[in-house]
């Protein structure tokens, strides 16, 4: 299960540090895509499987079904993490995400999901998160 907030900076070739708790779980290579919200989601192998058999089980002639298959299997790369525990992002990934510099890695139980640090900070006020609990049956 991924755990935690990690901020990393991204270099100049677009490499990432991937922390060293997320890297002993993802294995020598895993799948990084376009997420929701503008983030990236990060799955590891056996994930990612489980993630397209239910992407494979959707009905073809449904256009929201073909959309959100295209959506998130079309920008789908498999990365590897080098002996420094980078990972490069590629490039159109860094741009959905909006991530140049500053990241954000948040372990998100069964996916990573990786933010730019402005995206990040604007996207997650949690000033209202007892209403959302108490809306979601009283989850917390």
């Amino acid at each position: 299960m991924f755990m935690g907030e990690y901020n990393h900076t991204v270099d100049a070739k677009g490499r990432l540090i991937v922390p060293s708790k997320f890297r002993e779980q993802l294995g020598e290579d895993f799948v990084v895509t376009r997420g929701l919200d503008g983030c990236l989601s990060v799955y590891a192998n056996d994930e990612w499987t489980v993630l397209e058999a239910k992407l494979h089980a959707l009905p073809y002639t449904n256009p929201a079904a073909r959309k959100l298959t295209r959506f998130l299997v079309a920008s789908a790369a498999t990365c590897e993490v080098d002996k420094q525990g980078r990972i490069l992002l590629p490039a159109a990934l860094r741009e959905y995400a909006g991530i140049e510099k500053d990241a954000v890695l948040v372990g998100m139980g069964s996916r990573i999901e990786i933010w730019s640090r402005e995206a990040w900070t604007a996207k997650n006020d949690f000033s209202d998160i007892e209403e959302i609990a108490e809306d979601l049956g009283g989850l917390l």
